[in-house]
């Protein structure tokens, strides 16, 4: 992203009417960008340890605990998509607009977002819980109970930990679409 040129531009543009100046709006851009690059490489980690597990050890035969393994990689992968195609959109977009337009169109964005906060995210962590959910038969069966309970506990936490973010993040995305309806 050409920055200085695209300051410029919107520094021509400003319009009092707007609650925040351009500057303010890069700047959440690129922390909203920042946290989507984190989130995407958390996902893109999880979804490759969990492939080389499952191509290392666990497609001997077909079963339950390969389900769980694929639905979990699947959900995963359909965020990590979604992610990829929300972000590399915006930053297309935001190279090519007038101020204004931009910010109708971060209004667009932030209103499909919800779509993806709301609908899709929900149901990919449900479809992942499943999943691990499938795995914790076998778990039992091939650890000992104290590894097992630590998988148990730290794969809940886990799961647990993810979605407070996702609910921080869902409310950091919604006040920024309240700001830009003001």
């Amino acid at each position: 992203m050409e920055n200085d040129n695209l300051n410029k531009l919107w520094e021509i543009q400003a319009d009092d009417r707007l609650s925040f100046n351009p500057k303010d709006i890069i700047t959440k851009a690129k922390k909203q960008r920042n946290n989507q690059h984190i989130s995407i490489t958390v996902m893109s980690l999880t979804v490759a340890i969990l492939i080389i597990y499952a191509f290392y050890y666990a497609f001997n035969q077909w079963n339950t605990f390969n389900l769980g393994l694929i639905l979990m990689i699947v959900s995963l992968t359909l965020r990590i998509i979604l992610e990829f195609y929300s972000l590399y959109r915006k930053e297309k977009k935001l190279i090519s607009m007038t101020q204004k337009s931009y910010h109708a169109y971060l209004k667009k964005y932030y209103k499909v977002r919800q779509l993806i906060n709301y609908i899709i995210t929900p149901i990919c962590i449900a479809v992942y819980i499943f999943g691990f959910c499938l795995l914790l038969p076998y778990f039992k069966d091939y650890f000992s109970k104290g590894f097992y309970t630590y998988i148990l506990i730290s794969g809940f936490l886990s799961i647990i930990v993810v979605i407070g973010i996702i609910i921080k993040s869902t409310i950091k995305e919604q006040q920024l679409l309240n700001q830009l309806d003001r």
